[in-house]
């Protein structure tokens, strides 16, 4: 245990140090040379945590709903060790323990919550030996990184069977990969939308996991929500959805700005009104809902806490720019665009819009997937578009295509100058921004330069552990 203390306090000293040079390495670095000097740094940090630890996973909405799961828990005076700034891979798990380690093998705080990347959940889980585990959905992303959904599917079926009878396993029945997880387990938490009124009329031609896991034939859909999430049945070997026992019903979409609904549970009922929009916050809403009540906690402080949840950066904020607002949405994929692009359908008037898109690492080198998103769905919507990032001219012809006209299309490349004209250029107050993921870490160092955000690493410290 002395040799980790010394370990720890080397690890801090060269996060200090990285942030202190402006690198901003707060949220990984320390955390990438601990498990680097002590591989079972994760696991014995974790071990000490009086509660233990819970974990959510999925392609889209992990951030925001892991804010929701911490956002329940300290309505009900939880304490949490989590890893907020979304570094989801083992060097941002370990930084957020190596914070929360104080001297004498303590740790501050009780519960350990992490929001961990579908593609390292497999070597993630068994470190941190997790008494609940919530798995949200599974939507077609980064291709050239990840592969297809199925491999990933089969990687997260390891990470189930590995658990213990006694862990919690909390699954979307709507999803047909992630419930398929849960047939052979006793015990399982199911959550699900049962609202026929946001059904949409068909399926999207991008949505994926349209075939039976058991026998390949394509599933019949009695409600399609978002994506390929809804009501569906084998028509072939009847497998069907699961009833789910935490779900969603008469739901109101409020635009970008909130949504309310219905939540049902085993204990009861109770209306929701979230600072959140769309369709697929409900969903994520849904599922912190059934994993605090999976770990106790009261139907009332749920309640509590999805009220007064705050966006995480860049999903739905709201960040004052002068006279104008700047309503940061990130996108990375079809299922996620579609749904951005729903939302803000919603919305009255006409839309000022800067989208951003890269194709670095973090982000897919294959962007083919603004192909499948629907941006006809504002064609007619839209009042001007700056777009930007390293494949900004790819992104404006698929607009373009999408039935924008030519004279309400502008290309800036490079962030600042992208950011200033579509200010300039605003025909309204607000301006909607649609980046990729790391446009998104670009504008906000962007935003902080100018002083409109706190720097990264400050927000972190202020967030609490």
């Amino acid at each position: 245990m002395r040799t980790l203390t010394v370990k720890i306090a080397v690890a801090r000293a060269v996060g200090e140090l990285a942030r202190r040079a402006g690198r901003g390495g707060g949220t990984s670095l320390p955390g990438k040379l601990l498990v680097r000097v002590a591989p079972r740094a994760v696991s014995e940090l974790a071990g000490r945590l009086p509660r233990g630890c819970v974990i959510v996973s999925a392609t889209n909405g992990k951030t925001t709903t892991a804010a929701m799961v911490a956002a329940v828990l300290r309505s009900a005076g939880v304490s949490l060790v989590h890893n907020q700034a979304g570094a989801n891979m083992t060097g941002g798990v370990a930084s957020a323990l190596l914070r929360a380690a104080r001297p004498g093998d303590r740790i501050e705080g009780e519960l350990g919550l992490f929001e961990i990347d579908e593609f390292w959940l497999d070597r993630i889980a068994p470190e941190l030996a997790p008494r609940a585990l919530l798995l949200c959905n599974l939507f077609r992303d980064q291709l050239d990184r990840y592969g297809e959904l199925e491999t990933i599917a089969e990687r997260w079926a390891g990470v189930v069977a590995s658990l213990p009878e006694a862990a919690g396993l909390v699954l979307n029945a709507d999803d047909p990969l992630i419930a398929d997880l849960g047939r052979v387990r006793n015990g399982v938490t199911y959550f699900g939308v049962e609202d026929a009124s946001v059904a949409i009329a068909q399926m999207q031609h991008a949505s994926d996991s349209k075939h039976c896991r058991r026998c390949g034939h394509a599933y019949a859909y009695q409600a399609i929500y978002l994506g390929h999430l809804g009501r569906y049945r084998c028509p072939s070997c009847g497998q069907e959805r699961p009833a789910p026992s935490v779900a969603a019903e008469q739901i109101e979409l409020e635009g970008t700005r909130a949504v309310s609904f219905r939540l049902r549970t085993p204990v009861g009922s109770a209306p929701v009104q979230m600072p959140l929009p769309g369709l697929y916050n409900v969903y994520n809403a849904l599922g912190a809902a059934a994993l605090c009540l999976r770990l106790g906690v009261s139907l009332a402080d749920v309640v509590v806490g999805l009220q007064t949840v705050r966006a995480a950066f860049g999903r739905a904020e709201t960040v004052a720019v002068g006279e104008h607002e700047l309503s940061i949405m990130l996108v990375k994929n079809p299922a996620g665009a579609n749904e951005i692009l729903r939302t803000l359908a919603l919305e009255p008037g006409q839309l000022d819009l800067l989208a951003i898109l890269n194709d670095r690492t973090a982000d897919g080198k294959d962007v083919s997937w603004v192909w499948d998103a629907d941006f006809e769905l504002l064609s007619d919507r839209v009042g001007h578009v700056t777009c930007s990032g390293t494949r900004a001219a790819e992104l404006a012809l698929r607009l373009k295509y999408a039935g924008i006209a030519r004279d309400r299309l502008q290309v800036w490349p490079a962030l600042p100058a992208a950011l200033d004209a579509a200010l300039a250029d605003a025909r309204t107050a607000r301006v909607f921004v649609l980046p990729t993921y790391t446009a998104l870490l670009e504008l906000h160092d962007e935003l902080a330069r100018r002083g409109h955000v706190a720097q990264f690493w400050e927000r972190e410290r202020a967030g609490g552990g």
